[in-house]
């Protein structure tokens, strides 16, 4: 760095040097302009003070009993300003959506519209409770039913599953199903499921956990399913496929209603990763493939947040074949209204479900979210949300043609995200440096090292939210990075440079990550 009487003005750096802070006399702060250094709340607080005061509370007779807390609780005490500065500061250096583009591909980090959360904070949806009498959540109840509808609607399935939270709680309930099914029919004994290599890391996880061996298909030159490959595997162990559609390298599996007729034929059943039906709403419904079994990963297409506060949601729609097998509960409309589908009353219509995937209805602020982002884009607004983001996918994977080497730039169009490798840059360059490149160009890197068919592969999804000229700047900041890449620019293997932290060893913090703050041990004479 370069220190003057004006201040301090950061340079790039040499490989192995460092530009961690700012000078104040001899000592180094960490702060970056206004970037401020943020200690640990145990480093600014003291766990021996309160940050309020307040009267002494009456005495009273305890009645916790043997529970009652023996040891001081370690919190530290901070003043309210202390307190909102600290957490402030913290969000400064975290990246957001509402602050830029988000490339991580198959991710679709997308806008999440403020209509969304205005209706999410109803009191009606926002302060009731799972265990309410029914007679007195029939809107919420309604909204369940409205989003069910619309789901099923728009992948021609024949029924969904609300209540599992997360991309794969989903898969595991569309396991879960299909053994249900096997099961039913006296076929338990097929324990095979056949993952392609270019599906989702979840879905041979998934089928492990269920019980099951996974067996891998391998993709063609142009990134998509080998289906002769598959259909010589397919026999009487094999309970069924999961396969991800449009798949990880970004490029829609043409062979797929082929693979699920072929699946059938043998007697298995087919499982489709939802994840990237984003790209795809509104154009395609994956019933009409053949498929008996998707999550949809609401926080995906359907712009609610990555967590919203609490659990995420995937509900998983089922072909008829799978519809019996599915869990429990769910919303069913009557001609007194609305109820909820339970243990109790399961045997009159739906005795063949697996059971229940949690122990309530499902996320209800992911539902109504979701359903306000349907509602106000329409039939034609959702064509248009697959459309804009393959637009916009493919915008970023031609301008990048003779910077970046795209494996399946030659495959066709790609779907909702831009597949690039490492392969055209400089010796002993490679995937992480230009990641950590764009850290210091202002962006978050893409996704990296993923799908595992491309070597150093750089998976960037830009969604249908960002305009052209966010995407002109992006392409700009990703170019200028991957050409220093290829000509060797020896500061690229420290980067990043003006980030609050310098690169990590991520291996050492995978392996051994310090997930608790203790005081420092003191060092006694004796030692």
């Amino acid at each position: 760095m370069t220190i003057n009487a004006s201040g301090w003005r950061p340079e790039r750096p040499e490989a192995g040097t460092t530009t961690a802070s700012t000078v104040t006399g001899n000592t180094f702060t960490g702060n970056r302009a206004l970037m401020l250094e943020e200690a640990l709340i145990f480093e600014i607080g003291s766990t021996e003070t309160t940050g309020v005061e307040v009267a002494a509370p009456a005495k009273v007779a305890s009645r916790l009993g043997s529970l009652g807390r023996s040891a001081p609780i370690g919190l530290p005490g901070l003043s309210e300003p202390e307190a909102v500065r600290h957490y402030t500061r913290l969000s400064r250096q975290n990246y957001a959506i509402d602050l830029g583009l988000f490339p991580l591909g198959s991710c679709t980090m997308k806008h999440n519209p403020r209509l969304n959360e205005k209706m999410a904070r109803l009191p009606g949806f926002a302060d009731i409770h799972p265990l309410a009498p029914v007679d007195t959540v029939q809107g919420a109840l309604e909204v369940i039913h409205q989003l069910a509808h619309w789901l099923v609607t728009l992948t021609g399935m024949h029924s969904v599953a609300m209540s599992p939270k997360a991309g794969a709680h989903g898969e595991l309930c569309g396991i879960l199903a299909i053994r249900a099914a096997l099961e039913a029919r006296g076929e338990g004994h097929r324990k095979v499921i056949l993952v392609p290599e270019s599906a989702h890391g979840t879905n041979p996880a998934t089928a492990a956990f269920a019980g099951y061996s996974v067996e891998d298909i391998p993709a063609t030159s142009e990134g998509r399913v080998d289906l002769a490959a598959l259909t010589a595997r397919l026999g009487p162990d094999v309970a069924g496929v999961m396969i991800t559609n449009p798949n990880t390298c970004g490029l829609f599996e043409r062979d797929m209603r082929a693979i699920s007729d072929a699946v059938h034929a043998a007697g298995g059943l087919v499982y489709c990763d939802g994840a990237n039906f984003n790209a795809i709403v509104g154009r395609v419904r994956p019933g009409d493939l053949g498929i008996d079994a998707m999550h949809i990963n609401l926080h995906k297409t359907f712009s609610t947040p990555h967590g919203g506060g609490g659990p995420g949601s995937g509900p998983v729609v089922f072909s008829e074949a799978l519809a019996p097998y599915a869990p429990l509960p769910f919303v069913e409309q009557t001609a007194d209204g609305f109820r909820l589908v339970e243990e109790e009353t399961a045997e009159e219509h739906h005795a063949g479900s697996f059971g229940r995937m949690v122990a309530f209805q499902g996320q209800m602020g992911m539902f109504t979210r979701a359903l306000t982002y349907i509602l106000s884009h329409g039939a034609d607004g959702l064509r248009q949300v697959a459309e804009d983001a393959v637009l916009n996918a493919n915008y970023i994977l031609r301008s990048l043609d003779g910077t970046l080497d795209a494996p399946f730039g030659a495959s066709g169009p790609c779907m909702h995200e831009a597949l690039f490798s490492d392969s055209n840059l400089a010796e002993g360059f490679s995937t992480i440096d230009v990641a950590k490149g764009l850290i210091d160009e202002g962006y978050h890197p893409m996704t990296m090292y993923f799908p595992l068919v491309v070597h150093g592969a750089m998976l960037v999804e830009p969604t249908e939210t960002e305009s052209k000229a966010a995407l002109d700047q992006f392409i700009g900041a990703l170019r200028s990075v991957a050409e220093r890449a290829k000509a060797g620019d020896v500061a690229l293997k420290s980067a990043p440079h003006f980030a609050p932290r310098s690169r990590l060893d991520e291996t050492l913090a995978a392996r051994k990550p310090v997930l608790v703050w203790k005081d420092p041990a003191v060092a006694l004479a004796a030692e």
